[in-house]
């Protein structure tokens, strides 16, 4: 038996060290681009309030104002998984221009037919859907680019800074608006949000990112997409974070859906009032931004989120007391506090559990996944407020805080510096002497082991590993074998769609997923490593070849009743 020591390769990653709040700021394309969303976040925000205002302008349904924030949460729930395959198969620079003149041409419409006076409350969701749609196809490239612009030990402060820069914004912006909105009316709101693009439009124009090298072609879009759900499925720590994301996001949202009800009813307040309102919310975030190294220094994940859910559900609960301007900003800074520290560690938590390869589509999952919590707890709270008043769908959504708080003992969220995702880099494809096009398949995959009978359970512990790590990387119908004349020899056997897809197939292994292998060859016996054939499922007698075969005739096949 090989010794399991003899191994050099690191399978885990050094623990990340909690670096400077502005480390990512040594970066000039980073903080170039940091500065471009500051400002589209300014003109997104007044947008924001522009259009919850101008929808109680409009309306006197609770319902209507409640949709208006599932209305830019509902394509980002449809969308993302499209934006994700791009954001991993095509260049991510041109995606974002893309989405950003989206949103610019989106922001023109509405501020035209605001300008107009044709702007009805159906036509304001269309609108705001259709900004929302272009922040769906933003997004993933945006969050995926983190990961390629600063090393891997800022990515923690870059996603931090990012949740700043929409937070600063959100401390000033909301306030602004209300402002705007007063002074000069909704359409001017419109306008400054409708110029904001300019800004990041800007800066991507300038970004000379290097183009990324391609050994493989595309993967094509439907495959693209298959292996991000697999990779996804077969991934119990992603699946948590997904899920824990969802949950915040149904439960905690009835605070920015319901805001402006407590600005108009609770508070009797105008658009400014509203505005104030979210720029506590936004102070409270930056807050819980400029304090979130020293909070993970100290605490694991599971404990700052199952925390940070109690301190939402304890917001929300001020919130609905209704007691004046002060009590309701002090829950603000609560809830905007816990909210950017809940967000932000789980997307940090999701980019560092998961390799480059998939980073954009496993992001459209947390997205899709926060996003579908998000529209449904408004359109939910919505629906509560309406039907029983205001109060107590604060006080439910609250009840509702302290339950997913609880589930965090059931599914505890894993530490993201434990798992080393670089590429193993180790393999080098074959040289074959059969001609194969890149597309030429199915390939069958054989490995060969000789285990002793007292390494068997260990040897089958493996191998279950093995099989996830196999499927999870696009291996199809995998299979373990054991010789019935020789036990000791133990076949594990897969498939792969194409001679392509196999190449693709092992690039896609980490360093993380050698320890399974190094632990499987240490318990193969002998001098050579385990034997691997690689084979291309062919027909026995391919259609209409070898018609001079005397006596050959095509089987024929009945049908047989049921």
């Amino acid at each position: 038996m090989r010794n399991s020591s003899d191994s050099t390769q690191k399978k885990t990653a050094s623990p990340i060290k909690p670096s400077s709040s502005l480390a990512p700021f040594s970066n000039p394309v980073f903080r170039s681009l940091w500065f471009a969303t500051l400002i589209s976040n300014l003109g997104g925000l007044i947008q924001a309030v522009a259009a919850g205002w101008a929808m109680t302008t409009l309306t006197d349904s609770e319902y209507m104002v409640a949709l208006v924030t599932a209305s830019t949460t509902l394509p980002i729930m449809a969308l993302s998984l499209v934006s994700g395959v791009l954001a991993d198969n095509y260049d991510r620079r041109r995606i974002m221009m893309v989405a950003q003149t989206l949103m610019l041409l989106a922001s023109l419409g509405l501020t035209l037919a605001t300008y107009f006076g044709v702007l009805t409350p159906w036509m304001l969701l269309f609108f705001t859907f259709l900004i929302g749609s272009g922040a769906a196809l933003n997004n993933p490239s945006w969050q995926a680019s983190v990961g390629d612009i600063v090393p891997r030990e800022q990515v923690p402060a870059a996603v931090m800074a990012n949740g700043m820069s929409f937070n600063l914004m959100r401390s000033i912006g909301p306030a602004l608006g209300g402002l705007v909105i007063v002074a000069a009316g909704v359409t001017t709101a419109f306008t400054l949000n409708t110029v904001s693009y300019l800004a990041m439009i800007l800066a991507l124009a300038l970004w000379s990112r290097p183009p990324s090298e391609r050994t493989l072609p595309r993967e094509r879009f439907g495959q693209a997409a298959a292996a991000g759900i697999r990779y996804v499925g077969l991934s119990p720590n992603l699946l948590r974070i997904i899920l824990r994301g969802s949950l915040f996001g149904l439960t905690g949202v009835s605070v920015l859906a319901l805001l402006p009800l407590v600005a108009r009813d609770a508070l009797n307040g105008s658009a400014s009032t509203y505005g104030f309102l979210l720029g506590f919310f936004g102070i409270g975030a930056v807050i819980g931004a400029l304090n979130n190294a020293r909070i993970r220094a100290k605490l694991n994940n599971e404990t700052i989120v199952r925390s940070t859910f109690i301190g939402m559900a304890l917001g929300v609960l001020l919130l609905s007391a209704g007691h004046g301007m002060l009590l309701s900003a002090i829950a603000l800074l609560i809830c905007g506090a816990c909210w950017v520290t809940t967000n932000a560690l789980l997307n940090v938590s999701l980019q560092l559990s998961t390799p480059r390869w998939v980073v954009g589509r496993a992001l459209s999952f947390y997205m899709m996944g926060n996003a579908a919590g998000m529209a449904g707890g408004s359109w939910i709270w919505g629906l509560v407020a309406e039907q029983h008043g205001l109060q107590l769908a604060l006080m439910i959504s609250a009840a509702t805080l302290i339950v997913g708080s609880i589930i965090g003992y059931l599914l505890p969220l894993p530490e993201f510096d434990r798992l080393n995702l670089d590429p193993l880099n180790r393999f080098i494809e074959p040289t074959l002497a059969v001609q194969l096009a890149p597309q030429t398949g199915p390939i069958m995959v054989t490995v060969d082991f000789d285990i002793a009978e007292h390494d068997i359970p260990a040897f089958l512990a493996g191998m279950a590993a093995r099989r996830r790590i196999r499927l999870r990387d696009g291996a199809r119908r995998w299979s373990l074998l054991r010789d019935l004349e020789h036990p000791n020899i133990w076949t594990e056997k897969y498939y792969v769609a194409t001679w392509v897809e196999y190449v693709r197939h092992n690039q896609r292994r980490t360093v993380s997923d050698s320890g399974i292998s190094e632990t499987l060859h240490a318990l193969h016996r002998g001098n050579e490593p385990p034997k691997v054939r690689r084979m291309i499922e062919r027909q026995t007698v391919p259609k209409l070849a070898e018609p001079h075969i005397e006596g050959y005739e095509e089987p024929r096949f009945e049908e047989v009743p049921h």
